[in-house]
């Protein structure tokens, strides 16, 4: 079956790039998606495959059941776009203006679509289930996975695998790691509430400029001073904005940024010292302030022996030229979810290429992908879709027989 659908995939690959570049030409922001769910579901109902809309919002699940029963395995691809503004010069360039896909989602989406359509017409030599999840606004907090399984979408799922293109990485590499892979990803937001007055009588105010200045460098002894050089964590500053004139001093100031961690104890303890922080600074400049954090989505964590399943998979897959342990990364997904429900595993499928111009970095404006990397991540999660499913049914076959 394994070469069947590869040969059968390699025959899909240019409607696989074409559903790719329209996908691309129509990105839709998180939470605002329409016309792509519609797409998707169109797509399965065309396939004569069980489908269901509107999971947990603006998700779409599909069921592919086999001729033989067996295990149940649920793949995963998002498929939101970010508001950045493309400025690709290319034939499939964004037609919304400031909204491009800039981390590969639409990718995600057509190589999940064609390997189910392989699949499908597979389905007569299949043993088990496979259910294809395509997820809403993984862009934004709170994300569409977390409303998607408590809307039932893993349901029966025996374990779960899933994709992220990633230009950081050559095409033809697959990238994997067992145990924390991502980074719980969090927000903050601080509005410094000082006294407005003169720039040339500073005396007189409560510059909220100088006390955000002074926190933008102090909030970075809490990663170097506070916590334990072995449990990582980034505490970053993106955003400051405050006044719009030369010699005004602003009566605010706001200050917006990030916290990763893998530790939930880290997590927790740079909180509380951001507080006493902006707190230390407010009293001693007489301002005000207020402090909004926002938990995002948890760690995505690996479980091993899914993880080396899918090492041993990608071996087997034509294109692959490397198979390689990453290291963590301190991006975040919110895959986090399913991965804490059931066993399963997420991994990087290169897709960066020079001729391609697909180097650059994801949610950037001139972000592109490989489309070759598609076919190998799809072939990919086939095989290791495959190998799970036979591995369960040998498995099963063995116990009968002892049981016999």
């Amino acid at each position: 079956m394994k070469t069947a659908l590869f040969d059968r995939l390699d025959e899909l690959y240019p409607d696989m790039v074409d559903l790719r570049r329209d996908l691309h030409r129509n990105p839709e922001l998180s939470f605002e998606e329409v016309r792509t769910p519609k797409l998707i579901a169109k797509f399965y109902h065309e396939l004569g495959m069980e489908v269901r809309t509107e999971v947990g919002g603006r998700g779409v699940v599909a069921v592919l059941k086999g001729a033989l029963p067996g295990k149940t395995v649920a793949l995963r691809a998002d498929f939101d776009a970010l508001p950045i503004h493309d400025e690709k010069d290319v034939s499939y360039k964004s037609t919304v203006p400031g909204v491009m896909h800039a981390c590969g989602h639409d990718g995600h989406t057509s190589t999940l679509l064609f390997l189910a359509k392989a699949m499908h017409e597979q389905k007569e030599k299949l043993t088990g289930n496979v259910v294809f999840i395509h997820q809403f606004a993984e862009e934004i907090t709170p994300g569409g996975a977390k409303p998607m399984i408590e809307d039932g979408c893993l349901d029966g799922v025996d374990v779960l695998f899933g994709t992220h293109l990633w230009s950081g990485f050559p095409t033809g590499t697959i990238a994997y790691k067992s145990g924390r892979f991502m980074a719980a990803a969090d927000s903050f937001e601080i509005v410094i509430k000082g006294k407005g007055g003169h720039g040339g009588i500073p005396h007189e105010a409560i510059d909220s400029i100088v006390v955000a200045s002074g926190l933008v460098t102090n909030l970075q002894q809490i990663v170097s001073r506070f916590v334990n050089p072995a449990r990582t964590a980034v505490v970053s500053v993106g955003s400051f904005h405050s006044g719009s004139a030369f010699n005004v001093l602003s009566e605010t100031a706001t200050l917006k940024g990030t916290v990763r961690t893998f530790d939930m104890e880290v997590r927790e303890k740079i909180v509380t010292l951001m507080e006493q922080m902006i707190k230390g600074a407010c009293v001693s400049a007489g301002a005000d302030y207020s402090f909004t954090y926002l938990r995002g989505y948890p760690p995505v964590v690996n479980h091993e022996a899914e993880t080396m399943m899918l090492e041993d998979a990608a071996k087997n897959v034509e294109g692959v030229n490397d198979v390689v342990e990453t290291e963590a990364l301190m991006v975040g997904e919110d895959v986090a979810y399913y991965l804490q429900q059931v066993p399963g595993t997420f991994f990087l499928t290169g897709s960066g290429n020079e001729e391609r111009q697909s180097t650059y970095p994801h949610h950037h404006q001139l972000f592109d992908i490989d489309e070759k990397a598609m076919l190998i991540a799809a072939k990919t999660l086939g095989e290791a879709t495959l190998s799970y499913l036979e591995k369960s049914s040998q498995s099963l076959s063995e116990i009968e027989g002892v049981n016999r």
